[in-house]
């Protein structure tokens, strides 16, 4: 039986990344506002659990992207596709990821992307030609690698 599925990333900032990833995916950042002013609303959550991000109320240690086709819960926000979901965490990265993404542009157009990308907050880390591939090695803005190919 396949599985649903979700890629959690631990960083520092959720709702920063999530903007980043949105941009660099062209995905949608999720909107939870429905569920987090019900839950306030219930006294289920503190205040001190969401901010208010362009106006609407966001979870502060939570954030995630969707694919924009994918389906969503409209009682939550949650998509229920294809899925990055950034987390708060306390300890910074320290080591090189053990999983990353890797972004198919083909080979016309990796410059133009990895250009891009930079402009969003990205850095890159290296142009690697191995195996029979040419890629650019990337960091997001917290330093997290995926690849540009």
């Amino acid at each position: 039986m396949a599985r649903d599925w979700k890629l959690v990333i631990d960083c520092a900032d959720p709702i920063g990344l999530a903007r980043f990833w949105a941009e660099a995916l062209g995905y949608q950042v999720e909107d939870n506002s429905v569920l987090i002013e019900r839950l306030a609303a219930a006294g289920a959550v503190p205040p001190e659990a969401y901010v208010e991000v362009d106006g609407r109320k966001a979870w502060r240690e939570l954030a995630a992207v969707r694919h924009p086709d994918d389906p969503v819960d409209p009682a939550s926000g949650t998509g229920l596709g294809r899925r990055f979901l950034f987390q708060a965490v306390p300890e910074p990265k320290r080591v090189k990821n053990r999983l990353h993404v890797d972004l198919h542009v083909g080979p016309e157009g990796r410059a133009a992307e990895v250009k891009r990308l930079t402009a969003l907050g990205a850095t890159v880390l290296a142009e690697v030609a191995d195996r029979g591939s040419e890629h650019t090695t990337m960091a997001d803005p917290e330093g997290n690698e995926f690849d540009v190919q």
